[in-house]
């Protein structure tokens, strides 16, 4: 095992649907409230990017640009958006092993191994996902199925890690909790697992407290002489 220490911030790329703008949101606080190291989140908006391929989602395919987004150097993590993350992704990190060319959590639906990536970027094996193949629907024919690599390449990490909702046994200790059946605010999957997990946390992620009752007043606040409060630099306007 590497054991290695981040000094760089831990990356983490998040695939983007601007039709599910309030699941990345929802995601990427819970990511950071939890974080106990510095964590760098790079949404996966496929206009910005150098290829137009996309599939169910627009992040079908841009997932397997994380290497070559990353510079090809350190260990990054590829997320769908539709998880709800429970734990320190610090954690997760530290399981990386410089042996592999990915880890995944090999759960028994094998389509989603790609679903949650850990890379190893500077790996030789994964100089291949260049925009160039990725594009190339004739060479890149199934990443998700992680096929430029030979098996033993493929490190496998616990299954807490990758919990698939509707799909897994139950469980209480779910680390990422993938909602791969739909996001718990659809009605057919209000009442799955996990559920009231992720409510809370879009909850706390979007604050319905008012300006001043959550932040306070402005350290520029100034009062005007009839009671007003306005900033200083407006206040000494009015006394012009």
């Amino acid at each position: 095992m590497s054991g290695q220490t981040f000094a760089q911030p831990l990356q983490i790329y998040i695939g983007f649907d601007h039709r599910q703008a309030v699941s990345y949101n929802v995601l990427q606080f819970s990511i950071f409230r939890r974080a106990s190291k510095p964590v760098s989140i790079t949404p996966l908006v496929l206009p910005t990017l150098p290829i137009t391929r996309q599939g169910l989602t627009p992040f079908t395919y841009s997932r397997f640009l994380t290497p070559w987004l990353n510079g090809f150097q350190g260990w990054a993590m590829f997320l769908d958006t539709d998880y709800l993350c429970l734990a320190d992704m610090a954690e997760i990190f530290a399981m990386c092993d410089d042996r592999y060319a990915v880890m995944v959590s090999k759960n028994v639906k094998r389509f989603e191994w790609a679903s949650m990536i850990m890379f190893n970027c500077a790996h030789p094996a994964n100089r291949i996902l260049t925009p160039d193949y990725v594009e190339d629907a004739n060479r890149c024919r199934s990443p998700h199925a992680i096929d430029w690599l030979p098996e033993e390449l493929v490190g496998d990490l616990p299954r807490e890690w990758n919990h698939l909702v509707g799909y897994d046994p139950p469980r209480t200790d779910a680390k990422l909790v993938h909602y791969t059946q739909g996001m718990p605010v659809f009605e057919e999957t209000s009442g799955s697992e996990y559920t009231q997990h992720w409510m809370a946390e879009h909850k706390a992620s979007n604050q319905t407290l008012g300006w001043v009752e959550l932040m306070g007043r402005s350290v520029h606040a100034s009062t005007t002489a009839d009671g007003r409060q306005v900033a200083k630099l407006h206040a000494a306007a009015v006394k012009q």
